[in-house]
Order: structure tokens, then C-alpha cells, then sequence
């Protein structure tokens, strides 16, 4: 979620000092890179990596024997 908050900021900082119709086309190329297969599958690798270093996402059982999921931290 942040790389897509991240592209849009830079989209939108690059767009505001170009032009609406630059904005759009930067926007238009940041999209069909994020949702090309490549890339998708690329970013599931690279999160199953996270997740197996960081234990992140990984569904541990609480004291009470029942599953917990795990707290993702909201950026402010």
C-alpha cells in the first residue's frame, strides 16, 4: 500500500509541475506497471520472503489456543 501512496505522491508532485495531461500520463504508466503479472508476481515473492524473515503475516496461536493475527502498524 505505501509503494502505491509513494507512487502517487511522486506522480502528483511530477504532475502538478507539468501539467494536468502529464499527470495523467505518468499515472496511466505507473499503473500498468504495478498491475503487470511480472511485477505482481515479483511483489508476492518479495512479501512470502518478508514474511518468512520477519515473521510477519504468519498466523500464530495466542495463550488461549486461538488463532491472533497479526497488528499491522498504520502510518500517520
Amino acid at each position: 500500500m505505501k509503494g502505491i501512496l509513494l507512487g502517487a505522491a511522486v506522480g502528483y508532485v511530477l504532475g502538478a509541475r507539468a501539467g494536468r495531461q502529464r499527470y495523467d500520463q505518468i499515472v496511466r504508466a505507473y499503473r500498468s506497471l504495478a498491475d503487470h503479472p511480472a511485477v505482481q508476481g515479483a511483489a508476492g515473492i518479495v512479501r512470502a520472503k518478508v514474511g518468512e524473515k520477519t515473521g510477519f503475516g504468519r498466523h500464530q496461536p495466542s495463550a488461549n489456543g486461538h488463532r491472533r493475527d497479526p497488528v499491522i502498524p498504520r502510518a500517520n
